[in-house]
């Protein structure tokens, strides 16, 4: 990104630039991120083995996820693109994921709010599940679903029936 800004600017970006952005970032997540409506209802919902696999950085889910309240869902289960040699749409980042939480891909639900998440969730033979609930553009269902997800949800209350429809329970 930062290669595709100097070269739409014609100008070079100042050597720490990235840090810059980075805490500024960090310091708006701590003061604006709100949680996903009902995100806590859902996550308490899922029994089983839970985790974030996100091409954000460490630090950024960490903060996102301490200052939403959410941390505690993922306390030792969060990976980073930064742990593969492919973030999505590559499956890596969620076989990662995966391995490292001992569970079959097969076994997997991924729910993901982004074209390239749903095709690294298909890629990886797990079941995408496309979020709508924050989508900007009224096209993102549409383009979730081009991506394979298999259904589609706009509110985590429906998260729950989601999941017991896809696995026939």
């Amino acid at each position: 990104m930062f290669a595709a800004v100097e070269a739409a600017t014609r100008r070079k970006l100042p050597t720490n630039f990235a840090s810059v952005l980075t805490s500024a970032t960090l310091r708006r997540f701590r003061i604006e991120l709100r949680a996903t409506p009902h995100m806590a209802y859902a996550l308490t919902w899922l029994r089983g083995p839970k985790c974030v696999a996100s091409s954000s950085t460490p630090d950024r889910v960490r903060v996102s996820l301490e200052t939403t309240g959410l941390l505690r869902f993922f306390e030792n289960t969060i990976f980073s693109a930064s742990e593969v040699p492919r973030g999505k749409p590559a499956p890596d980042l969620l076989l990662h994921a995966a391995a490292k939480m001992g569970v079959q891909a097969s076994d997997c639900i991924v729910v993901e709010d982004s074209a390239p998440g749903v095709a690294a969730a298909r890629a990886a033979g797990m079941t995408p599940i496309g979020y709508v609930g924050s989508a900007q553009d009224a096209s993102a269902g549409a383009n979730l679903m081009a991506a394979g997800a298999r259904t589609l949800i706009a509110d985590m209350r429906a998260l729950k029936s989601t999941v017991v429809a896809l696995r026939g329970w």
